[in-house]
C-alpha cells in the first residue's frame, strides 16, 4: 500500500543506496578465462574476478561436475542430515581436512555462511566468550560475532601490540577467540599469522583464521598463507571458500574433531539449509585435488601479478603496496572510481569494478585488480593504456 509507513521507509532508504553495478558473467571458453560476456553483447577483458586461477573452466573440474550431474541430478535434495548428504560431500571434506592438516572439515553453502555460523555458534555456546576481531575483518566474520551476542574487542589492523593489550586486560579464565584473515581482500595485506597465534595461545585464546582469498593460490598444495608459511598447526580453526581460488562454490571450516563437531551439532547455518549440489561438490573436489599437485597456475599468476604491479607503478598510477595478488588502485573518490570503471567498460571493453563505501572507508575508494594466469601480455598493454587515459580524463594526479 502507498500509505504503508514501513514500505515508505524502505523506499526512502533505497534512494540513498549505492547504484547496482552492471552484471558480468564468467567466460564460456576456458582458453579465454579472463574474458566475460557483458550484457550478452560483446566479449570484455575481466580484471577483477575472484576466480583467481580460472579453475571454474578447468577441464578436470568440468568433467567431474558433468559426471556428477548426470548421475545425481541438479539439487542435493535436502539438508546434510536429511537426504542431502552425498559421497562427494564427504570426500571433499576429507580432502579439505588434509589440505589444512586438520582432523576434520565441514562444508557450508558459502564461506559467508561458514564464518557466520562457526563464529556465532562458538560465541553463543561458550559461556562468557570474548572475541578479538581485526578491524578489517570481512562482513561475514563481523556478522557471526554480532550474532553470537558475545563481547568483542576490535584490535587495529594487523597490530600485535594492540591485540596483546586487549588480551592482557581480559579475564584469563573466560573463553577467548581471536578472529582474523590471512589475505585481506580490499587492501591485499597479509596478517602476521604466526605471531597472532602465539599471542592468542599465550593468553589462552583460540584462533580462527579466514583463508578465503588465499586457498588454492598460496602454499605448495594451495592451503593458503598458513600452508605457505608451514604454520597450519598453529591455527585452531581455518575457514575457506571453494568459490575463488578453487573456482567452484561453497565454503568450509577445518579444525580439530571436537571443534568441527561442535559447530556441526549446534550450527543452524548447517542444520537448517540444503546441502551443496553434488555436481558443485564434485567439481570442487576435482579442483582441490588438482591444485594440491599442480603448481603451474599459481606460478603463472604470480608472474602476471608482479608484471601488472610494476607496470602500474611505472605509469605513475597510485597503488596500495600489497604483498599479495590483489592490486588496489587508489582513486579516493567514489564518483571518480565509478567514472573510471564505467569508461573502462564502455570504451575499452575492460571490466574493473569500482570499490566504494561500505566495502571500503570513505576517501579510500579504489579499483581492485586481480591478475590471473590467463591474462596475456596484450591484455596487460591494453589495460595500462586504458587506465592511464581514464586517469588523465578524470584529472587525477600521477605519482613520480
Amino acid at each position: 500500500s502507498s500509505n504503508n509507513p514501513t514500505l515508505a521507509s524502505v523506499q526512502q532508504r533505497m534512494t540513498t543506496a549505492p547504484p547496482v553495478p552492471a552484471p558480468t558473467a564468467a567466460p564460456a571458453d576456458p582458453a579465454n578465462a579472463p574474458r566475460c560476456p557483458h550484457l550478452a553483447t560483446q566479449l570484455q577483458d575481466l580484471w577483477c574476478s575472484n576466480d583467481y586461477l580460472g579453475m571454474s573452466h578447468h577441464p578436470d573440474v568440468l568433467q567431474a561436475s558433468r559426471a556428477a550431474l548426470d548421475r545425481h541430478g541438479l539439487g542435493a535434495g535436502g539438508t546434510r542430515n536429511i537426504a542431502g548428504n552425498n559421497s562427494y560431500h564427504e570426500l571433499l571434506e576429507l580432502e579439505l581436512a588434509d589440505l589444512h592438516q586438520k582432523e576434520r572439515a565441514l562444508l557450508f553453502t558459502s564461506c559467508f555462511v561458514a564464518n557466520d555460523t562457526a563464529l556465532a555458534t562458538l560465541g553463543r555456546n561458550l559461556p562468557n566468550c570474548v572475541f578479538f576481531s581485526d578491524a578489517d575483518n570481512h562482513a561475514s566474520m563481523i556478522e557471526g560475532i554480532r550474532n553470537s551476542r558475545a563481547r568483542k574487542h576490535v584490535f587495529a589492523h594487523n597490530d600485535l601490540g594492540d591485540l596483546e593489550r586487549k588480551l592482557s586486560e581480559t579475564d584469563p579464565e573466560v573463553p577467548k577467540i581471536v578472529a582474523f584473515e590471512s589475505v585481506y581482500s580490499m587492501s591485499g595485506s597479509i596478517a602476521p599469522i604466526s605471531e597472532i597465534c602465539d599471542l592468542a595461545h599465550k593468553y589462552g585464546a583460540l584462533t580462527f583464521l579466514d583463508e578465503v582469498h588465499a586457498v588454492g593460490i598460496y602454499g605448495s598444495r594451495g592451503g593458503g598463507i598458513s600452508d605457505l608459511q608451514n604454520i597450519s598447526h598453529k591455527v585452531d580453526m581455518i575457514s575457506g571458500t571453494l568459490s575463488k581460488g578453487f573456482g567452484a562454490h561453497g565454503g568450509y571450516i577445518a579444525g580439530s574433531s571436537s571443534l568441527v563437531d561442535f559447530v556441526r551439532s549446534y550450527g543452524p547455518g548447517l542444520i537448517f539449509t540444503t546441502a551443496l549440489p553434488p555436481a558443485v561438490a564434485a567439481g570442487a573436489l576435482a579442483s582441490v585435488r588438482h591444485l594440491k599437485h599442480d603448481n603451474s597456475l599459481r606460478l603463472q599468476q604470480q608472474v602476471r601479478v608482479r608484471q601488472v604491479r610494476q607496470r602500474l607503478k611505472d605509469a605513475g598510477i597510485p597503488i596500495m603496496d600489497s604483498p599479495s595478488h590483489i592490486i588496489p588502485v587508489m582513486v579516493g573518490s567514489a564518483a571518480k572510481a565509478r567514472a573510471i570503471s564505467d569508461a573502462l567498460r564502455d570504451h575499452f571493453n575492460i571490466i574493473v569494478q569500482a570499490i566504494n563505501f561500505p566495502t571500503v572507508r570513505h576517501g579510500t575508494e579504489r579499483l581492485r585488480i586481480t591478475p590471473g594466469p590467463y591474462h596475456t601480455d596484450a591484455m596487460v598493454d591494453k589495460l595500462l593504456a586504458a587506465i592511464t587515459e581514464c586517469w588523465q580524463q578524470e584529472g587525477l594526479p600521477f605519482q613520480n
